[in-house]
Parts: structure tokens; sequence; C-alpha cells
């Protein structure tokens, strides 16, 4: 023992000065402890049986997940598994992601090797952790080792992705027909003759007449497909235990054709977990992973490109991508020069097209225009030591974490210069030649690999704690925390970290696991205030009633858990303290830190005399100070209520909850005199302060259902949310009542109210319009202030944009080696604005079929579109109205798998220990209105489904 334990005290005193989360295998040593952890809840800075566990807290075990649903996003479909998240925990906003214990991404740990998520929603479950927590935590802790000897598992999975559907667009002749109908429209001469139109719909000559298809077979595979293997590692002894992931992937991409076919994705990472027992008062542990990500893409811009390219220009030549050599006359000796002459000779048979206005275009980018690979590098590390002080007083111990994590960024890229080739057409004996091409640009290759876009990120986080846990006379459970924590986050270009700081206390206490207080509390710190208002204190309080071991149900054969708690407390954040000024993100960052000062600026030469000859360069205010403006309050009441049936055969939990968000700053105009602030010269004298206040209501309910019909094991999980947020307070002043933001819901959709078309020249004059361009055909609103003039005042609320409605089903039937699972979210009460450019067309966009059903005088009864034009005034048509509004009430078909575990007898004294294959669909279905729209991409790929086979192998 004294010789191991030289070995392992100065591991054990590096790990000392670092972090890591709470390390939830470090106190089970056998098997028979490590099934009584599936009982525990991972918290910040702790762990807690979940009968203990406060209400406004979920989580799934993802280590039992990944058994029957194989996914490779570590949040992907857990609407369909958790009350209270729809990518968003109670309506709040983005929630701060730990991943054990330490901010980080989400996506860059894969759910093999995740353990258990916890999704803290609740007041009680964050506020330890400080500002950035406010909005709620996701709690992402990995996988750890185990005693019971070595154990390999291998998985391997290809992965088959198809579009749901592309975008359609309108041939070319049928573009030409209606974009001169646009033009009639405007009073405009046509652009196209009716010889034009025939040529291209003829189809005769589409390298002449092109009607280019961005999304056919030419340029796109019926699927993309994706390559994962993963090999985990799993073991450990008396004074350590380790976990190792190893896993790679790579994704190919829809394009075929050019650089194109070689877009695609790679990465590889590796994570180890140790746990290290040095005797039976200290032990420490060990966490690495290292990510390394490359993206490889071409610079044609397909699919953005795809939704802008019109089939053609009127007076301008055609844009055809590829030029046949093989239709060059014969004679014509120049032409043939460029042909042979080229370095980028498509298949043999075609030079690469272009104009003189499209010298570069998505086309010939595809084929000559280079690549980027894009590389991110993530490297974290975290470790932390625990010390049992039990010889000082018995229940107190310690904890040391510290961490840092490292992200890069760089790009890499090829960037050729290319010809392009137009093609000059004449027919001879009723056949198309090319007369003669001309040639714009160069091919030029240097060879030079550029490097641009470098970047990085860095992360330091620490924390320092004890802890106490103590039961006086088998009844009085006493626990107490103090906790000293703190991160920052630097970026490349931006002056100021993002940081987090606070000194933590939490007391609880429950008698006999019946009645339960706990109070949680925090020092904050911000450096975004004035010096003398950086600090502030979060208190909240809980208390809880264990009803089923009261006498009058204890024996109760029906109700076998009954539960009940409440919840009140204040959270101060910064997070909100967001400034609207700056060329960019990390200037606005930056900016918010001085929300409370005197802001000038230089403006340059603003007064001159002499002639102009002497001048003095002026200095404007941007804004007031205010020493005062201090932090944003969560303030939160909620309640919860956990239950459980027939032995827990039906479970049940559920909260309400009441967040009020108090003082959120605004610099406002209408609450100060109006000489504070002038238009020119562009100055203002208005602070910051904390004035607009929101309010978050709503509640989650979750069942879960299990029971055994003989040989079939079946289990349903169910969950629905309604949230709602209102305005108490708004700085406004708005001349009509319905214009008012203050008492309304804060995801209102405002806009017009549509009356339909108007049919006449007469209607338009005596009636209310935005314009004096408004004709026949064009949308017709309601004068709600009936002042003679459609403008911003006549806008109401026509919808909401976020669904107050969401909920989640998943449900899981076992037979004998088989395992069926199924998960489904969905959400009512929200609305949808159609208004992509393939909905709102006009000017020189794109035509869809949605522009078939125009108004014209003779549809004017079945009209579904309003009239065409080639003006750019979209503000007559294609303004937030309901005339372009639909309910977004849907239900999604998230994921269906089936799993087949072979029998264990097969492998009773084998090498390999167990075998399991697996088929799976993702993004399956949508049922819902609007379905075409909500599936359709516009200007990015497309929204796929995917199909996968894979197979897992314990040794």
């Amino acid at each position: 023992m004294k010789k191991s334990n030289k070995i392992i005290y100065p591991v054990a005193a590096a790990a000392a000065f670092c972090l890591a989360p709470d390390a939830l295998a470090l106190e089970a040593e056998t098997a028979q402890e490590n099934d009584s952890l599936k009982r525990k809840v991972q918290l910040v800075f702790r762990t807690a049986d979940e009968s203990d566990v406060l209400g406004g807290v979920s989580t799934v075990n993802v280590a039992d997940l990944e058994k029957k649903s194989y996914t490779t996003y570590s949040l992907e479909n857990m609407q369909a598994l958790v009350t209270g998240y729809d990518g968003e925990l109670w309506n709040q906003g983005g929630a701060l992601v730990l991943i054990d214990g330490v901010p980080r991404d989400a996506n860059n740990v894969i759910p093999q090797e995740i353990e258990s998520i916890s999704f803290l929603k609740g007041a009680q479950a964050v506020v330890l952790y400080g500002s950035q927590a406010s909005k709620g935590v996701i709690l992402i802790t990995t996988k750890r080792g185990n005693v019971n000897g070595l154990k390999v598992n291998v998985r391997g999975n290809i992965s088959m992705s198809v579009p749901k559907r592309y975008q359609k667009y309108l041939s070319a002749a049928e573009y030409m027909t209606l974009y001169n109908e646009a033009r009639a429209n405007d009073g405009r001469e046509l652009a196209f003759t009716d010889e034009d139109i025939y040529n291209y719909a003829s189809g005769r000559n589409p390298f002449r007449y092109p009607d280019i298809n961005f999304y056919s077979d030419d340029y796109l595979k019926k699927q993309s497909m994706k390559y994962e293997g993963q090999a985990e590692f799993v073991g450990g002894g008396e004074f350590a235990k380790f976990y190792a992931l190893v896993g790679i992937y790579h994704a190919d991409d829809l394009l075929k054709v050019g650089e194109g076919k070689n877009n695609g994705t790679t990465r590889l990472n590796v994570r180890g977990n140790i746990d290290l027992f040095l005797n039976d008062w200290v032990s420490g542990w060990v966490n690495t992973s290292a990510t390394f990500y490359d993206n490889r893409y071409d610079h044609s811009g397909f699919w953005g490109s795809a939704s802008t390219m019109r089939p053609t220009v009127p007076g301008a030549n055609p844009l055809v991508p590829l030029i046949p050599i093989d239709a060059i006359e014969e004679s014509d000796e120049n032409s043939w020069i460029l042909a042979n002459n080229s370095r980028y000779l498509i298949d043999g048979k075609y030079l690469i097209g272009g104009t003189q206005e499209q010298q570069t275009n998505p086309f010939a980018a595809l084929y000559a225009g280079g690549y980027t690979k894009a590389t991110t590098r993530q490297l974290q590390f975290d470790a932390g030591i625990k010390i049992d002080m039990s010889k000082i007083t018995e229940g107190l111990s310690f904890t040391g974490r510290g961490a840092v994590d490292y992200n890069t960024y760089y790009a890499t890229s090829i960037d050729p210069k290319y010809a392009v080739y137009q093609a000059y057409w004449t027919s001879y004996n009723g056949k198309d030649v090319i007369d003669h091409l001309v040639k714009y640009g160069d091919d030029l290759n240097s060879g030079t690999q550029n490097v641009s876009g470098s970047s990085e990120r860095q992360t330091l986080m620490f924390s320092g704690q004890f802890d106490y846990k103590r039961t006086f006379e088998d009844v009085h459970n006493v626990e107490g925390m103090l906790v000293a924590h703190g991160y920052k986050r630097s970026y490349t270009g931006r002056y100021h970290r993002d940081t987090n700081a606070s000194l933590a206390l939490r007391a609880a206490y429950n008698y006999a696991g019946k009645y339960y207080a706990e109070f949680n509390g925090a020092i904050n710190h911000s450096s975004k205030f004035a010096p003398g208002h950086r600090n502030g204190f979060s208190p909240v309080g809980s208390i809880g009633w264990r009803l089923s071991n009261e006498e009058f149900l204890k024996d109760n054969e029906v109700i076998s858990d009954l539960r009940i708690n409440a919840t009140y407390g204040q959270i101060l954040q910064d997070i909100d303290i967001l400034s609207t000024t700056g060329e960019n993100d990390n200037q606005k960052a930056d900016n918010s830190y001085y929300l409370w000062d005197n802001k000038y600026t230089a403006e340059g030469d603003w007064w001159g005399w002499n002639d102009g000859h002497n001048t003095i360069q002026s200095f404007q205010s941007r804004q007031g100070a205010n020493p005062n403006l201090t932090f944003v309050k969560r303030k939160e009441f909620n309640l919860g209520l956990n239950a459980g049936f027939l032995n827990d055969m039906v479970k049940l939990n559920g909260n309400f909850f009441n967040i009020d968000i108090d003082g959120l700053p605004i610099q406002a105009t209408n609450l100060y005199p109006n000489y504070m602030a002038t238009y020119w010269p562009n100055s203002s004298f208005i602070p910051w302060i904390n004035y607009n206040k929101r309010r978050v209501t709503g509640f989650d309910l979750g069942l879960q259902f299990k029971k055994d019909f003989g040989p079939v094991e079946f289990s349903l999980g169910a969950n629905v949310m309604y949230a709602t947020t209102k305005n108490l307070r708004i700085s406004e002043t708005v001349e009509y009542d319905w214009l008012k933001q203050e008492g309304a819901n804060a995801n209102s959709m405002r806009g017009y109210r549509c009356l339909g078309f108007f049919e006449s020249e007469e209607e338009i004059a005596s009636s209310a319009v935005i314009n004096n361009n408004t004709k026949p055909g064009d949308l017709k609103y309601q004068d709600i202030n009936e002042d003679g003039i459609i403008d911003y005042k006549d806008q109401v609320e026509i919808g909401k944009w976020r669904a107050p409605w969401t909920y989640g089903l998943n449900f899981t039937v076992k037979y004998k080696g088989f395992t069926l699972f199924v998960a489904g979210s969905g959400n009512a009460g929200g609305t949808g604005l159609i208004n992509n450019d393939a909905a709102w067309v006009y000017g020189d966009r794109k035509y869809t079929p949605i522009v078939r059903g125009r108004w014209t005088p003779e549809t004017a009864k079945t009209a579904t579109y309003p009239r065409l034009t080639s003006e750019n005034n979209d503000e007559l048509n294609f303004v937030t109205s309901d005339f372009w509004t639909y309910d977004t009430d849907c239900f999604s078909l998230d994921q269906v798998q089936l799993t087949y575990d072979f029998p264990a007898k097969w492998f009773d004294q084998k090498f390999v220990k167990g075998l399991q294959l697996y088929v799976n669909g993702n993004s399956l279905l949508l049922i819902g209105k609007n379905r075409a729209y909500r599936e359709t991409s516009v200007g990015g790929s497309p929204q796929c489904r995917s199909y996968n086979l894979g197979v897992n192998v314990n040794f």
C-alpha cells in the first residue's frame, strides 16, 4: 500500500490545482454502488438522491437511452423526453451548457460519451452557479470508469441523409412570360420577345437556350453519406478507474461535380476520464478531451445562388454552365485554340460557361473556383481533488476543481483564377453551331495556400467548496455548502472576457425525509457596472413536503410517492446587460461593459473659420452616465409536484412557474426631455437605466408509465409545457392602445389586417393605401385608426411568434431481443409568417410556383397572390400582414429505431460479450399546415431525413 501511494500522491497533488465536475462515480467502488448511483441526480457542484431534489429539475440517463436510440447530437430529441424544455428552459432564452461542470459547447460532446444530462430550470437549482446560469443550466456529465474489469465497446454506423424537398422554380420560358406580365403591370416595356420565349420553351438546344435547374441530377446526388466509428474502453482497479473513447466520422455532401464532390466534414474526438483513489480520505480525477474538426467546402455558393439566380436576364446573354466544344464550327480556328488551351475542360468535352456580366458564377466556381478547409481544434482539460475531512468534523469534505480549454479556428484555401467562355451561336441548315467564342479572364493557379480567419477562444475555470452532510438521531438530515467559483472566457478580437464569479452558500435540512427546507444564496460579481455597484446578493428559499411518508399515506397501496415543494427567490444577472452599438459582435460585447459611463466620439471637422482653413474637431456624446445601473433581477416563484403510483408504475411530475425579469436596460428617450438627444448633430446625453420588465408564466407536466405485459416490456413518456411571456413594463409613447407593448405578449407578431385585393382604381381612390403606387391586384389593409393612411399606426397583433404550447412523446416496447423506440414532439398556438425569398417575389427575384395564383383582372375572384411587379416597391404587398400568416401547430416524428440484441447466452465464455444491431430514421414526418413551406430551405442546403444502420459489439 505504501509503495503504491508513493506513486499516486504526486498525481493527486497536481490534480488538486485543477477542476472537474462532481465525481459522480468516485463514491462507487463496487458494482452494487454503481447501480445505486443511477438513482442520483447531478446538480451544480453536487449530486443528490432523486427523491430529495426540490423541483425544477429533469434528468435523462443518456447511457441507458443510447442502447435504444442512436443520435449524433447531445441534445437531440430532448423535447420528446424532458419536461419544460423546447430548446430553452421555461421559455427564458439560452441556457448555460456545462459539460462536467465546465462551460462548453453542447455539440462538442457526442451522446456515446455521456452518462446523463440534467436540465436545471428552477432558481434553487441554478443560483449557486452565478449570473451566467440565470436562464437555466443544461448539465452534461460524461461517463466514468468502473472496477468490473476491462470492457470494450465498438460501434460502427452508416448514415444516409435524403433531402425532404427542394424549392421549385418556374422554367425559363414561364419566367420570361410572367416577368413580361410584371413589367406590363408596372407600365414598362416588355423584357422578352415571343421568339425568345418560344426558343426557351422548345428545349431544342439547352446550351443556346438554357433552362438551368440547380436541383437536377446533373449537380446533385440523391443522398449524402456519413460513416462513423467509435471505441469505448472502461475499466479500473482499487486505486484508479478509467473511461476512454476514440471516435471518428466523415460526412460528405450532396454536390457531386467539381470541387463540390470533395466537400465534406471529418471529425476525430478522443476522451479520457480517470478517477483516482489515494486512500480512504483523498480522491481525485482528471478529464481530458480533444476534438479535431475539418470542414472542406467549395467556393461556388451553390445553395444561395440556387435561390437568387434567375433563368435569364433581360438584355443580356444567357448564362450557360457548360459549353460543348463539339458544337464549335470546325473552321473557327481561334475558338478551337481557346478550347484546346483551356485548363478546365470538363470531361474532355465542355468549357466553363460565363458572360461578360457574370464572369464569376456559381457553376464556374464549382468547377474551378477552388476550396476552403475550415479547421477547428478543441482541447479540454479539467481535474480536481476531494478530501474527506471527517477527522476534523464528521460529515465535512473539501472539493477543489480547475479547468483549461482551448478552442482554435483557422481556414486554409486554394483560390485559383479561371477563365469563362461565352458562346455566340448561329444556325446553318437548321443546325445550331458556335460561330465564335469570347474568353473572359485567365486560368491562373499559383498553388499558394492562403490562411485566414484565425481565432481563439480560451476558458479558465476554478472552484473550491466545503461540504457538510450529516444525520442526527437518524431523522435530522443536515447539509451545508460554501463555494467560491468563477470562470472567464476570452475571444480573439474582444477586449473584455465573458466572466462569471460568485461566492455561494447552501444550507438544507430535512426531517425523516418528510419535511424539507433549503436556502441557496450567492454573492455575484460583475465588471459591467460602475465601481461600488459590482456585487449583489441572490437569495433563494425552498420548502418541501413528502406526504407519502406521513402515517396517513405510508401504507397506501396506490400512492408510492407524493412530494410537493415551493420556491421563491431572486437571481441577479448581467447577461442581459447588452449594448446595441458596435460594428460586430465583439464590439457590442465590449461596449456592454460601459453602459453605465459617459460615452463620447470624435466626429471629424465640424466647425471652421477663416474660409475653412482652420477647423475644430467636434466630440459628440453618445450616452449619458448612470453609475447606478445594476443587475437584472430574475424573481421567481415556483411550485413543484412529484408523484408515484402503483409501486412507481406511473410517475407524475410537474411545475408551475412565475418568473419576473426586472430591470432590463434601455436608453429610454421618451422618459427624458427631448433636448437631451438631437439628430443633427447626432448626440445623446440619455443614460442607460434598469427599466423594462417582463414576466414568464406557465407550467410543465410529465408522465411516465412502465409495465410488463407478459414477455413484453412497455414504457411511455409524455410531457407538455405551457409558457407565455408578457411585457409588464415597457418604455414607450404610443398614440393608440392597440400599439402598446406594455401589457402585451412579448412574442406578439404585429402587422396589418388584410381585407383582400384591390379590385379597381375606384376602390383604391376611396380607400386608405400605403402609397400612391397602389394598383388593382395589390393587397388592401384595414385602416385601424381611420386616418386615411396605412402606416405603422394600423399594425395590430396578428399572432404569436412563439407557440405557448409545446409537448413531447416517447415510448419503448421490448420483446425478447427486440426494442422499438419512438420519439416525437410538437407545438400549438404559434403563428408563422410566409416571408422567404421564394414567397415574397418582386423586382428581380426568381419566380416560384406560388406566383401562378397571381391576381389578374381575369382571376380576380380566385387569386391567391398579389399582382406581379418588376418594381422593388416591397412595402405594397410584402410586409407583415395576416395575408401571409399560418398557424404553426404541428407534430414531428423525430425518431423511430428498431434494435436487436443477440441473446446473451450466445456469448458465454466468448471473446465477444454482446452484439447489437439497429436501424433508425430521424426527422421522418411533419404533420401540420404549410408542411411544404416549413420543410423547404431557401438559400441553404436542404433539410434531410436521415436513416442509420449500425452495429454495437461488446468485448
